[in-house]
């Protein structure tokens, strides 16, 4: 591994780290707005999947350095993990802002089904976080298959 792999994997390490913190910020914020949703408890939903995935970027950010991929394979995973990450946050504002989600997330909208158009952009925003996010998980894993030398 050179020199210029570790520092790629270093920063974009660092940018996880410093996601997860924004997200820990915009959960704290997000907080204070939960009674206003039009489904309070999509709110809340946002709420802890905020948190959540802060906790899980500065985990997964510090993890980072020691991964064993090329820069290609890192690209892949970091990009593909924060697309995943903000979409499935988004689906859960939209549908929570609207009313909406019973068709993609029932249990969190509590049934609640916005019009047809609505559904469709919150399962079109929705959907494409879970291959994303599925392929970044089998990149991190790969890349955790050996320990990574410090010295290369």
């Amino acid at each position: 591994m050179t020199g210029n792999m570790g520092s790629l994997l270093e920063r974009q390490g660092h940018r996880l780290i410093q996601l997860g913190v924004v997200l820990f910020l915009f959960t704290s914020f997000e907080g204070f707005t939960v009674p206003y949703f039009a489904v309070p408890s999509l709110g809340r939903s946002v709420h802890t999947l905020s948190a959540f995935s802060g906790v899980l970027l500065i985990a997964l950010g510090l993890v980072w350095p020691r991964l064993s991929l090329g820069a290609a394979a890192s690209r892949v995973a970091f990009w593909f993990l924060i697309y995943s990450d903000l979409e499935t946050i988004a689906a859960f504002i939209i549908a929570g802002l609207w009313g909406a989600g019973g068709s993609i997330i029932p249990i969190a909208s509590g049934g609640a089904r916005g019009s047809d158009f609505q559904e469709a952009v919150i399962q079109a925003v929705a959907y494409p976080a879970a291959p994303t996010g599925i392929a970044s998980f089998g990149l991190i894993l790969w890349g955790l298959r050996r320990i990574r030398s410090r010295t290369a």
